[in-house]
C-alpha cells in the first residue's frame, strides 16, 4: 500500500504558478514606475537576474507573451510601444487593496448600516411580529412556519396572522468622499518617496467602494499650483509635478463636488505632507515657501469652517512631524470639528482603512 507522497515545498509560491508570481511582482512595479511598462519590465528583469524568478522552463519572455495573450498589455502596432489595459489598472487597484487592507482585521459583513431599524436593505438577527404595512419581502418564513407548527399541530398545517414573523433590516447609510492628494514636488524631496503610499491608498480605497460600498461615492483631487479631479483609472500613472501647495485650491474644488452630491454624509480625505504654500489670486498665483504664512493659513482656516457648516468633515492624514506643521493641522482640525492623523508611510493605509469603515457605523436619524 502506497503512503502519502510529498514533494518539495516553495513556501514563497503558496501554490501559484509562475506567471501568477511574477504578475503580483509586475503589478507592483507599474505602481512605482506610473504605470510604465517598459520600466517596470526592466526592473522585473534586474529582480529576475538576481533572485532567479525564472528557470529554463519558464522564461521572462513567456512572461510578456502571456501578459498579451491575457490582456494585461497592449503593442501598438505602429511604434511597438506597450501599454497597459483596462484590466490592468483594476488589477493594481485589487493588488493595492489586498497589500494594504487584506492584513487588517476584516470587521464583519455588513457594519456599513446604521443601526436604525426599518425598510432597509441589510437584514439583521432580530425579528418582531407583523404589522399592519409590512410587505411579503420582510416576512420570516422559516420562523413564521415554525411559530404555526407550535401554535396549531403539525398534523393540519395552519397559518394565522399571529404566527408572521418580521425580519428586521437596517437602512445602509451613503457616503461621499473625496480623495484629496498632494503632488507637490516636497511627496518627492529628502529621498523619500511619498506618492507611491498615497497613490497605493488611493487606489485601495477606490476598489473598496466601487465593490464593497457600490452606493458611495468617491472622487479623488490632486493639488499642487492648482486643483484638478482625475479618475479612478487615471492613478496609476499620478505623478508629482514641480508645484508649490496649494492647499486652499484642492478644498475648493472638493467642496463644489460635495456640494452637487445628494447623500446625506460627505467627507474629504486629505493625504498631504507640508503646509500650504500657495494661493491663486485672480491670475497671480502668491507664494511663501519659507515657513507658514499667515495669509495662506487664513483661507485654509475659513475653508475648514465653511465644510463645517456645511457638515463636510475632514480628515487630514499629515505624513510630517514638524511641530509647527502640527500646530497648524491641529487649528485647521479643530475648526472644522473634524479628524487628524500625524501617519507614517506605512502606517498610512491603515488610519485610512479604519477610519472609513469606522464612519460606516455611526447612526444616521
Amino acid at each position: 500500500m502506497l503512503g502519502h507522497r510529498f514533494t518539495k515545498f516553495d513556501p514563497d509560491a503558496n501554490g501559484k504558478t509562475k506567471f501568477e508570481q511574477l504578475l503580483n511582482l509586475f503589478m507592483q512595479l507599474l505602481t512605482y514606475t506610473n504605470g510604465d511598462v517598459g520600466e517596470a519590465l526592466q526592473w522585473l528583469n534586474q529582480l529576475d537576474n538576481q533572485y532567479g524568478f525564472t528557470d529554463d522552463e519558464y522564461g521572462m519572455g513567456d512572461f510578456i507573451d502571456e501578459l498579451k495573450e491575457k490582456g494585461y498589455i497592449d503593442e501598438n502596432p505602429v511604434n511597438g510601444t506597450i501599454s497597459i489595459t483596462a484590466k490592468t489598472e483594476q488589477g493594481i487597484r485589487r493588488s493595492s487593496l489586498e497589500e494594504i487592507f487584506g492584513k487588517l482585521k476584516k470587521s464583519k459583513e455588513g457594519n456599513h448600516n446604521t443601526f436604525k431599524p426599518g425598510n432597509g436593505d441589510e437584514t439583521n438577527s432580530d425579528t418582531r411580529q407583523f404589522q399592519f404595512g409590512d410587505t411579503m419581502e420582510q416576512i420570516d418564513f422559516t420562523e413564521s412556519i415554525r411559530n404555526a407548527q407550535i401554535n396549531h399541530g403539525i398534523e393540519s398545517f395552519n397559518m394565522q396572522e399571529d404566527d408572521l414573523k418580521i425580519r428586521e433590516t437596517d437602512y445602509k447609510s451613503q457616503t461621499s468622499t473625496v480623495l484629496m492628494i498632494d503632488i507637490s514636488h516636497s511627496m518627492i524631496l529628502y529621498g523619500e518617496d511619498r506618492i507611491t503610499p498615497a497613490k497605493k491608498v488611493a487606489m485601495a480605497l477606490s476598489e473598496l467602494i466601487t465593490t464593497k460600498y457600490p452606493k458611495d461615492t468617491l472622487d479623488i483631487v490632486v493639488f499642487g499650483n492648482d486643483a484638478w479631479p482625475i479618475e479612478i483609472k487615471d492613478l496609476p500613472y499620478l505623478q508629482v509635478g514641480p508645484y508649490h501647495t496649494n492647499t486652499v485650491a484642492g478644498l475648493e474644488l472638493a467642496m463644489d463636488i460635495l456640494r452637487r452630491r445628494k447623500n446625506p454624509n460627505k467627507q474629504i480625505f486629505m493625504i498631504t505632507d507640508g503646509k500650504p504654500t500657495c494661493l491663486k489670486i485672480g491670475k497671480r498665483y502668491y507664494k511663501n515657501s519659507f515657513g507658514l504664512d499667515r495669509k495662506v493659513v487664513n483661507r485654509c482656516i475659513n475653508l475648514a469652517a465653511q465644510c463645517k457648516k456645511l457638515k463636510i468633515v475632514i480628515t487630514t492624514f499629515m505624513i510630517a512631524s514638524d511641530p509647527y506643521l502640527q500646530k497648524f493641522v491641529t487649528e485647521f482640525t479643530e475648526t472644522n470639528n473634524g479628524k487628524a492623523f500625524f501617519a507614517s508611510l506605512d502606517k498610512l493605509g491603515a488610519f485610512i482603512f479604519k477610519d472609513f469603515e469606522s464612519g460606516k457605523r455611526k447612526t444616521v436619524y
